[in-house]
């Protein structure tokens, strides 16, 4: 039986060695430190500003509890009830599309019901236009791709 212990067997490297100290304490009390005159400093400085503030701008007179007016903000304002406001948009165009009326009466531009209008435009079959450019661009496509 041997009588080594452990630390005899094994090898030891004297260049390898292990951590002494875990934290640095001088450096965490510097930043505490720092930290607590950063914070220090703001709140003083919030103070002196807010005390500023207070001396140089007037609030005006204090709401009386009693007022019931309301003041309308500026215009636009926000709808009271988009749903009605929609319906009603709706329907006015509805009316448009669905009557006969005078477009711009001074230049003899009627306004007729789409549907109308739609059955006109059947009876005399629109216009078609021919684009030569339209075709070339077609035939050039198959000589390429022939080659």
């Amino acid at each position: 039986m041997s009588t080594s212990t452990k630390s005899e067997r094994t090898p030891t490297n004297p260049e390898v060695t292990y951590e002494k100290r875990d934290v640095n304490v001088r450096v965490i009390l510097y930043f505490v430190a720092t930290l607590f005159v950063v914070l220090a400093v703001t709140l003083v400085s919030m103070r002196g500003l807010f005390g500023y503030f207070s001396e140089t701008q007037n609030l005006g007179p204090g709401a009386s509890p009693f007022d019931n007016s309301r003041s309308l903000p500026p215009a636009p304002r926000l709808q009271v009830d988009p749903g009605v406001d929609l319906d009603q948009v709706r329907k006015s165009q509805e009316e448009i599309l669905n009557s006969y009326g005078w477009a711009d009466k001074a230049s003899g531009t009627v306004r007729v019901p789409i549907d109308r209008a739609m059955d006109m435009l059947i009876e005399r079959k629109l216009p078609v236009r021919q684009n030569p450019l339209h075709g070339q661009a077609a035939e050039s496509d198959g000589k390429e791709r022939a080659k």
